[in-house]
């Protein structure tokens, strides 16, 4: 079978490119920008007459991370995000002065990585990827580990369901 993606989109943009439908996605990207030193492409921006964003976009990488403001009748899209970044502690004391709690403490992960998670004030869940090279891999932390990289997912995602 023949793929159907193409390797970058046209203007050398991802393939792909997160969109989350969140209330406040002013507030979203202002959080965002500060928390990962990006800025918006403010030119993307689009309001609606009553202010709230249709649109607005930020480049993470090679990627776009938008978003919109959750219309009438329109449920909440939170995303589960996955970013590289130099340090998943500085992310994580960032976001968490800005209202995010932290989910899995900067941990050695699999194939010279470590790896945090954060949960943002909108309800997306960042999983925070941070090169380590040079370093073995982990024994699996499953069941207990110090912090178990399952336990602290699955306790977050459980408290998401009301």
């Amino acid at each position: 079978m023949t793929s159907e993606i193409l390797h970058s989109a046209p203007g050398g943009g991802a393939a792909l490119n997160p969109f989350v439908i969140v209330d406040d996605a002013a507030g979203f990207v202002a959080f965002v920008s500060e928390v990962f030193g990006v800025e918006e492409d403010t030119a993307a921006r689009t309001p609606m007459p009553d202010g709230r964003l249709i649109h607005a976009q930020l480049r993470l990488g090679d990627v776009y991370l938008m978003a919109a403001d959750r219309l009438d009748g329109w449920p909440r899209r939170p995303g589960l995000l996955q970013v590289w970044v130099r340090s998943a502690a500085t992310i994580l004391d960032r976001a968490g002065s800005r209202g995010a709690a932290t989910v899995t403490e900067p941990t050695p992960f699999y194939g010279e990585t470590t790896l945090a998670r954060m949960l943002d004030p909108w309800q997306n869940l960042w999983w925070l990827y941070e090169p380590a090279p040079g370093r073995a891999d982990p024994e699996p932390a499953w069941e207990g580990g110090s912090p178990a990289v399952f336990t602290t997912l699955d306790t977050a995602l459980r408290s998401l369901t009301g």
